[in-house]
């Protein structure tokens, strides 16, 4: 009978060599991904899946066994987007906004203005690091790389650490913090609450941040660098925003408010929730209730959304610009993501079926692995398929479905800091398969060996530090902060 290992290694063969060596896009990839592994998958592996790890009776495990294969990829599909499709679609227009109306080159400005010349990487990172949480990471770097450019040349200095300050800040919010595709599947799959791992992921990615940007910083002073052109002539629209004046900018407080109507509202909810009086009085249960209505995930980005929508319908900066065709834009791009993190969800849902988690298990039992052990192999395990295929979400997406079910088998493992493992794991290394690698690359006129050196080196190190991080809270706060 075939193993469950042998499944998984079909699984991930499929997956790679149709991403990187067949060109295919990553729904299809995923597609004939679970569709093969899950008829391949024996139904008493099918039925031992139901049975111990998802506690069904053995009439019902049996009943659930019985399911085609295209069944149970579309209700894997179909589960995952109904936990992330409008958290999704939400987040990007938010980030089509903040860019359409000025309000991302605000939030940068002010930031600079803050820190001052002398300090003006930092503000670049913390910058991108904010930005990060609604943008993807491709779009905010085009969006960013105008500036570091024009900075640079004000500076006549420090051009190289103002890239990969962008970087260091950008990237590691985007494996980390919800409402990005990685971050979100993930904590959905292990049932994480959204407050805390918007809190957790905020707390780790800011370690993660401050040691890239340490050896961004160091680089630089050995290998200084003077600004360069970049393929970036039909980013013509995004290149005008440097130009803009100040006082065409909206608010800062305005420009923030998409982003941080969310989180408070989805973290303070979290957090109010956790708190129990003896005595509760009647004005504390209107508040968590009240909390908890405002505070739902979906219902909170969709206020986002809308704060966002009527800040680029008061936008000076772009006038010709409508409501309709920025939302059509946004949705466009988020539709690709719903589909592929819809997906991947699937895969990941079919991987557990080969009741592979239980083979993980046995593996993390007989080597005695504590729960500091069990996030160093989530850790590793999401590096190796990011190593292989190049997407950090669809490294997530598929490790989650390995040692997602170490959850709930008594190693410990607090299901915040297994998701935040995961995703410092979608770091390391980014290379040649990697989008965001030419991306960079490209823009700011680096070479191939100087991409590696640099943006491959400061991406890698954020999941270092993020996973040293993650294990000294684990260890610390083992039942997290709150």
């Amino acid at each position: 009978m075939i193993s469950p290992l042998l499944l998984l290694a079909i699984g991930l063969v499929m997956v790679i060599g149709g991403i990187v060596w067949l060109r295919m896009h990553a729904f299809l990839a995923l597609a004939l991904a679970a569709i093969v592994v899950g008829g391949l998958t024996p139904s008493v592996y099918l039925e031992r899946h139901y049975l111990l790890e998802k506690q069904e009776s053995i009439e019902r495990a049996k009943e659930l066994a019985g399911q085609s294969v295209g069944k149970r990829v579309a209700d894997g599909f179909g589960r995952t987007c109904s936990k992330v499709g409008i958290l999704i679609a939400m987040a990007a227009i938010i980030g089509t906004c903040l860019m359409e109306s000025g309000a991302a080159i605000r939030i940068v400005r002010s930031a600079l203005s803050v820190f001052g010349e002398r300090r003006a990487p930092e503000a670049m990172a913390g910058s991108s690091f904010l930005l990060g949480i609604p943008v993807f990471f491709d779009t905010l770097f085009y969006l960013m790389i105008p500036l570091a450019k024009a900075l640079a040349l004000q500076t006549k200095r420090n051009y190289l650490l103002y890239v990969l300050a962008i970087v260091a800040g950008g990237a590691m919010t985007h494996s980390l913090v919800p409402p990005t595709p990685g971050p979100l599947l993930v904590a959905g799959e292990l049932g994480v609450d959204l407050g805390r791992m918007i809190v957790g992921g905020l707390l780790v990615g800011s370690f993660g941040m401050a040691g890239a940007f340490a050896y961004a910083r160091w680089y630089n002073r050995r290998n200084p660098m003077e600004v360069r052109s970049g393929e970036d002539s039909d980013k013509g629209k995004l290149l005008q925003f440097a130009q803009v004046k100040d006082s065409e900018l909206p608010g800062l407080l305005f420009s923030l408010s998409p982003i941080l109507l969310p989180v408070v509202l989805i973290a303070g909810n979290s957090f109010l929730q956790q708190i129990s009086l003896e005595h509760q009085p009647g004005w504390f249960s209107s508040l968590k209730e009240f909390s908890a209505l405002l505070g739902e995930k979906n219902l909170a980005l969709s206020l986002g959304a809308v704060l966002a929508l009527l800040l680029l319908s008061r936008s000076s900066v772009s006038k010709d610009s409508e409501l309709g065709p920025a939302v059509r834009k946004s949705l466009k791009g988020a539709g690709v993501i719903i589909l592929i993190t819809g997906m991947g969800g699937a895969f990941g849902g079919i991987l557990q079926q080969t009741s592979l988690g239980l083979d993980v298990r046995s593996f993390a039992s007989s080597n005695e692995l504590g729960s500091l052990g069990v996030l160093l192999l989530a850790f590793f395990a999401t590096s190796a398929i990011r190593i292989a295929q190049g997407s950090a979400t669809v490294a997530m997406i598929t490790s989650v479905g390995i040692v997602g079910g170490l959850v709930s088998q008594g190693f410990g493992v607090h299901p915040v800091y297994l998701a935040l493992a995961i995703g410092c794991g979608a770091k390391p290394i980014p290379w040649m398969n990697d989008s965001g690698f030419w991306v960079v690359g490209k823009l700011s006129g680096l070479t191939e060996k100087e991409t590696l050196k640099t943006f491959s080196v400061v991406i890698a190190l954020q999941g270092i530090v993020g996973i040293v991080a993650v294990l000294a809270f684990a260890y610390f706060f083992p039942h997290f902060l709150f």
